[in-house]
């Protein structure tokens, strides 16, 4: 409510229609998908989990995406981070009571954001998606879903820039680019029963990003079970198939 109030006094525009008021107008945020599903880059890094997004990397998602992190539009975590936690229920099988028909246990689910680094942080004056993260934990806390979002991991080296480049030279640019100490992974590995880790992100595209995360969380022992993001580039974006409500 804060960054809402502070939006109109500040006479800000919707970020997808341009309409005085809100960075969301009412017409734009209703807009939005409530709908997710897998979406495999092609081609796929190898081993990597299941991925879901929510659309594609184009429109209005991708204003959205760009206004609150490259511009610090704060007020935009809520509708992008309520984005993501559709994408985690159809990572979970749709909806709080399938993925408990399965026998998962709510308590468990653990979303691990990609890191950032620590001089992006400061230059944009904020973690983007740590925020977009933190909103999705507690609105699916808010429909019954004890989701936990958990910093466990963090940036060992970094990465050349990724403009211009093809799947696998991505892929090799980010090798070994993070890591997950020992000391936070025993949270999890220590413990019974596992827990539904789930990598987030804003965006996937190759895939490369992501699947450093897996195997940095995998190589010190924390099991991830699935892949959400809020967007996927169009080459990867395929119609939807799986529908969720956090209504």
């Amino acid at each position: 409510m804060r960054d809402a109030f502070l939006d109109l006094m500040l006479g800000s525009r919707c970020v997808v229609c341009g309409r005085p008021g809100r960075l969301l107008c009412g017409p734009c945020d209703r807009s939005l998908p409530r709908t997710a599903t897998t979406s495999w880059p092609s081609p796929p890094p190898p081993g990597l989990a299941r991925p879901v997004a929510v659309g594609e990397y184009d429109g209005p998602l991708k204003l959205l995406v760009n206004a609150h992190k490259e511009r610090g539009q704060f007020a935009l975590a809520r509708p992008l981070g309520d984005l993501l936690a559709i994408s985690v229920l159809a990572a979970l099988g749709g909806s709080p009571s399938s993925a408990c028909s399965r026998g998962w246990q709510p308590a468990r689910v653990v979303l691990v954001p990609v890191p950032s680094r620590s001089a992006v942080v400061r230059r944009r004056g904020h973690d983007p998606l740590l925020r977009i993260t933190l909103r999705a934990a507690g609105r699916l806390r808010g429909v019954g879903v004890q989701a936990s979002a958990v910093r466990l991991l963090r940036s060992a080296a970094a990465a050349a820039d990724q403009a211009g480049l093809g799947a696998a030279d991505r892929a090799l640019n980010l090798a070994g680019t993070m890591s997950c100490p020992q000391h936070r992974a025993m949270r999890f590995t220590a413990t019974a029963p596992a827990p539904f880790v789930v990598v987030v992100d804003d965006v996937i595209t190759t895939g490369a990003t992501v699947r450093e995360a897996q195997r940095a969380l995998e190589a010190a022992g924390v099991a991830v079970a699935g892949i959400s993001t809020v967007a996927a580039t169009r080459r990867n974006f395929p119609r939807p198939l799986v529908h969720t409500d956090l209504q």
